[in-house]
């Protein structure tokens, strides 16, 4: 009579899991806290005028960018990843950037104006 093997963690491995659940936890609590903050600095800063409509939008993306970023930090756990990922991001940075630096050329641009 064999009995089957059973699936519940020993004490030890247990009280690992449960510990490193806790640090976690708290980092993401704090996380969160941060993307309130900044979602009500985003609400207000809608409010604010700085100028021109392509300084608020600037102002929105600069904010959107960090909170993306904490976000992909954080809760994606790159903070955990190998030295490959950030050469992937920094080039998808420098991509992204060029899309953005493309569009704010396209606003410039004499033969549609």
């Amino acid at each position: 009579m064999n009995n089957p093997p059973t699936t519940e963690p020993v004490d030890h491995e247990t009280e690992h899991y449960a510990h490193d659940v806790s640090n976690h936890v708290r980092g993401y609590l704090l996380v969160g806290a941060t993307l309130l903050v900044c979602t009500g600095l985003t609400v207000f800063l809608s409010y604010v005028n700085f100028g021109s409509q392509k300084a608020n939008i600037a102002v929105a993306m600069v904010l959107a960018t960090f909170k993306a970023g904490l976000v992909a930090y954080i809760f994606m756990h790159l903070s955990a990843e190998k030295k490959l990922i950030y050469r992937v991001l920094v080039f998808t940075g420098i991509f992204v950037f060029a899309l953005f630096w493309l569009t704010y050329l396209a606003w410039y641009d004499p033969i549609t104006h």
